[in-house]
């Protein structure tokens, strides 16, 4: 049987990059999910992909109704929700985001509310409903290695490395003050992946370079989104019902890597 065969999951952020990936991967498991986004084409392409195994809302996470209307649809639509991957979250460097010293007010603000106001939009309605069905369930929110392995040279997004560093904060919080629930709370550290958001990245050749070194896995390349994959499964499946509390880095070796660059002063 598969592993998310009696499972109906909702992922924020669910049709592009990371979480379009996990939709189709917890879909290929057996699940059922209601899959948000707010790029309408990628909405109506993802439900045609799909069909009867998904749902596709088009709705931006920062709105605080968008998961309780992604958890409604989810017990509506499909009898129950048994599990959230909040993926959605983006860079704040075009709005102001940067070094501490350069950051704008704005760009502080654009970033957290992207990056971990929508964390804690969905996870209280996820909180919420599962405490009112009873029966445990799964959280799995998407972290950065930026939040605990800084890159200062090609990285320095503060206020994006202090919302994925506050994500684990949050989600240890929870883990144990809900585990008596039978709720779980974990994270996904992604390193640099090939997603819409890191065009930027992918195009620099010294930032490649770089890679090579500090994500030396699988000949030193940017991850893939399938690569998380298995680990989004696994963590919303009961497979993993004695795991709650951990930040789980599918990094390629960032975590563990010096990477090979040539560190100049600020300013």
């Amino acid at each position: 049987m598969a592993v998310l065969s009696d499972k109906c999951i909702v992922v924020i952020g669910g049709t592009s990059g990371l979480g379009l990936s996990a939709t189709r991967a917890c879909v290929r498991a057996g699940a059922r999910v209601v899959s948000v986004g707010r790029d309408p084409d990628k909405a109506n392409a993802l439900a045609t992909e799909l069909g009867s195994a998904v749902r596709v809302l088009t709705s931006d996470a920062i709105e605080r109704h968008t998961a309780v209307e992604a958890i409604r649809t989810a017990r509506v639509e499909f009898g129950g929700f048994h599990g959230l991957y909040h993926v959605a979250g983006g860079s704040g460097r075009r709005q102001g985001d940067g070094p501490l010293h350069e950051i704008t007010a704005e760009g502080w603000d654009h970033t957290l509310n992207l990056n971990l106001t929508t964390v804690f939009n969905s996870n209280r309605a996820a909180v919420q409903a599962f405490l009112e069905q009873g029966g445990g369930g799964s959280v799995v929110n998407c972290g950065s290695v930026l939040g605990s392995s800084p890159s200062p040279r090609f990285f320095a997004t503060h206020a994006y490395a202090a919302a994925k560093a506050a994500i684990v904060g949050l989600t240890r919080s929870a883990a144990a003050y809900y585990a008596a629930n039978g709720l779980r709370f974990n994270v996904l550290a992604p390193g640099l992946v090939a997603t819409p958001m890191s065009q930027r990245a992918q195009g620099d050749v010294a930032i490649l370079d770089f890679i090579r070194t500090k994500q030396p896995l699988d000949g030193g390349r940017i991850g893939r989104p399938e690569d998380l994959d298995a680990a989004v499964v696994w963590l919303l499946s009961e497979e993993s019902r004695f795991v709650t509390g951990q930040v789980i880095a599918v990094d390629g070796g960032w975590g563990v890597s010096d990477g090979q660059v040539r560190l100049e002063p600020p300013g």
